[in-house]
């Protein structure tokens, strides 16, 4: 089965596909949880269980929104792809590995642009969790998840390198620079609208 599957996933490129998936809406993820978390700090009156349970909502938003849209779109461009293909070869294709493919991977796609944010979250959210459990003592956690938060952009932006062949500490910066300037964008807003 796993096999399989390794086959049909060279046979439509759908690595490539799901690589860029994981990164476009993993930092989406980060990036949205770096802000709501941002928000919070700068108000700095927000109860634990307010925080977890706005974030939660947002971590909710982004794994079903990954998942319905990427679906939609690519079981679309899938099966635009095989009736190409089946024009090409004047012959139909329903019973190859190529259709097998086309209705598979779809699937495995939207798995991965869901799931992506949905885990990134979830880690960076560890530290309110385990607060709230009264198992982390003695250090801020909403501090906590903020460096998460940024350690994981940056990590995003080392797997960039790294893919794209190009040094990853300087991907690796240059995405946290993206972080940095959302989080100076909403301090700026925050003092900017007088929010108290």
């Amino acid at each position: 089965m796993f096999a399989r599957l390794r086959y049909l996933i060279a046979l439509s490129h759908a690595h490539n596909i799901a690589r860029r998936y994981f990164v476009t809406n993993g930092f989406d993820g980060v990036l949205t949880m770096l802000g709501l978390l941002m928000g919070f700090r700068v108000s700095g009156t927000a109860s634990l269980e307010l925080i977890i349970g706005a974030c939660l909502g947002g971590v909710v938003a982004l794994f079903m929104s990954g998942l319905t849209s990427a679906y939609i779109s690519e079981s679309a461009e899938k099966e635009n792809e095989l009736r190409k293909l089946e024009k090409s070869m004047l012959t139909s294709l329903d019973d190859s590995a190529h259709a097998e493919a086309a209705r598979l991977m779809p699937y495995l796609i939207a798995l991965v642009n869901g799931l992506s944010p949905l885990l990134l979250a979830l880690l960076i959210l560890m530290p309110l969790f385990l607060a709230q459990q009264q198992l982390l003592v003695g250090l801020p956690p909403l501090d906590m998840a903020l460096a998460i938060a940024l350690l994981l952009t940056f990590l995003l932006g080392v797997f960039l390198g790294r893919v794209s062949g190009r040094f990853w500490l300087w991907t690796g910066l240059s995405a946290l620079m993206i972080a940095a300037v959302t989080s100076l964008l909403i301090l700026f807003l925050h003092q900017l609208m007088g929010v108290k």
